[in-house]
C-alpha cells in the first residue's frame, strides 16, 4: 500500500489502528478473489475496471452528505486528479491482469516490489541520495523475484509477470503524484476524484467490450466494488489512528489471506519458488520500511507496499540514508 502521513493531532489509538489495517487486507484480497471469478466467468477486463472504480462513486457521495462533508471534494486540481487517476487506472488494470493470469499468492507477491521500484524513482528520477540500506533492500527484493518467477524451470506465464511487475511499477509512480496532491486535497478527495475519473477512462471501452451478464456475473461485478470501497475506507482510518511504520506492515498479511483464497478455491498449492522468493521480497519491503522509520520517524513514498490502496495522501519527501 501506498504509505499517507499521519494526521495531525490525531489520536493515536494502535491496536484498533491495526486491527482496521488487516481488515483492510482481508477486504482487498477478496477483491481480487472476486476479481479472479469474475474473469474465469468471462467479464472482460475493462468491465472489471469500471464497477471496481464506479462503485466507490455514489457510496462516497452518499457518505460525504449523511455527514455534511461534501465540501472536501472541492478541488482547483482537477487536470492533476485526472492524471493521477489516469496513472493509477492504468496500475489498476495491470492489479486486476496480474489476478486473473497468475495464482493469487504470486500477483499479490509480485505487488510487494512497489518500495523496490519507488527506490529506484527516488534515485534515478528525483535524484535524492538512497544509501547502501535501501540499495541493498532493491537487490534483494529482485533477487527474490527471480527465485518466484523459476528461472530454468517452469516459468509463470510472461503477461502475468509484466502485470504484476507492471502493477508494483505504477504504484511507486502513484505515490509520488498523491506526495503532490496531497499538500493540497484531503484523502477522500483523492480516492473520490480517481473513483471518478476511473469509471469515465473504462467507461469509454465498455462498448466494446461490455456484454450481458448473468445474476451471478452481477453478485461479482457488485461486490467487487463494494469490497474495494469498503477496503479504502479501512485504509484511511487506520492510518488515521496509528503510526505509518506500524500499520504498513500488516500490509503483508494479505498473502496469507490469498494463499488460503488460492488453495481452497483453485487448489494452488504454493510451489518450492514460492515459498522461496516470497520471503525475500517482504524481506526487502520490511528493510525499506523500517530503515525510512528509523531515520526519519515518518514513511516516504519509499516505504509503500501494495496497490490496493493508492488513494491515501502520500507523506513528505524521503530521507537520504
Amino acid at each position: 500500500m501506498i504509505a499517507a502521513s499521519s494526521s495531525p493531532g490525531r489520536s493515536d489509538r494502535p491496536m484498533l489502528a491495526i486491527g482496521l489495517r488487516l481488515a483492510a487486507m482481508v477486504m482487498l484480497s477478496t477483491m481480487f478473489m472476486l476479481v479472479k471469478l469474475a474473469g474465469e466467468a468471462g467479464v472482460s477486463l475493462p468491465e472489471l475496471v469500471f464497477w471496481r472504480q464506479a462503485m466507490s462513486v455514489p457510496i462516497i457521495l452518499g457518505w460525504l452528505a449523511a455527514t455534511g462533508s461534501l465540501g472536501l471534494l472541492r478541488t482547483r486540481r482537477m487536470a492533476s486528479h485526472a492524471m493521477r487517476a489516469t496513472t493509477g487506472t492504468a496500475g489498476l488494470c495491470c492489479n486486476i491482469g496480474a489476478a486473473t493470469l497468475l495464482p493469487l499468492p504470486v500477483g499479490t507477491t509480485l505487488g510487494f516490489t512497489t518500495p523496490l521500484f519507488a527506490v529506484l524513482i527516488t534515485a534515478l528520477v528525483l535524484r535524492e541520495k538512497v544509501g547502501p540500506w535501501r540499495w541493498t533492500a532493491v537487490v534483494l527484493g529482485f533477487i527474490g523475484v527471480l527465485l518466484l518467477t523459476q528461472p530454468g524451470g517452469e516459468p509463470i506465464p510472461l503477461p502475468g509477470l509484466a502485470a504484476g511487475l507492471g502493477a508494483g511499477l505504477i504504484v511507486a509512480v502513484v505515490s509520488f503524484q498523491i506526495r503532490d496532491l496531497s499538500r493540497t486535497e484531503a484523502p477522500i478527495a483523492c480516492v473520490f476524484w480517481f473513483a471518478f475519473f476511473g469509471s469515465l477512462f473504462a467507461a469509454i471501452l465498455l462498448p466494446l467490450y461490455g456484454t450481458a451478464h448473468s445474476a451471478y456475473e452481477w453478485l461479482l461485478l457488485v461486490a467487487i466494488g463494494l469490497a474495494g470501497t469498503l477496503a479504502q475506507f479501512l485504509v484511511t482510518s487506520a492510518l488515521r489512528l496509528g503510526q505509518v511504520a506500524t500499520v504498513v506492515v500488516m500490509d503483508y498479511t494479505a498473502l496469507i489471506w490469498a494463499t488460503l483464497y488460492g488453495w481452497t478455491i483453485w487448489g494452488h498449492v504454493p510451489s518450492a519458488a514460492m515459498w522461496l522468493g516470497a520471503p525475500v521480497i517482504v524481506a526487502a519491503g520490511l528493510i525499506i520500511t523500517s530503515r525510512e522509520h528509523f531515520l526519519a520517524r515518518r514513511v516516504s513514498p519509499t516505504s509503500a507496499i501494495d496497490e490496493g490502496a493508492t488513494e491515501e495522501a502520500a507523506s513528505a519527501p524521503p530521507q537520504g540514508t
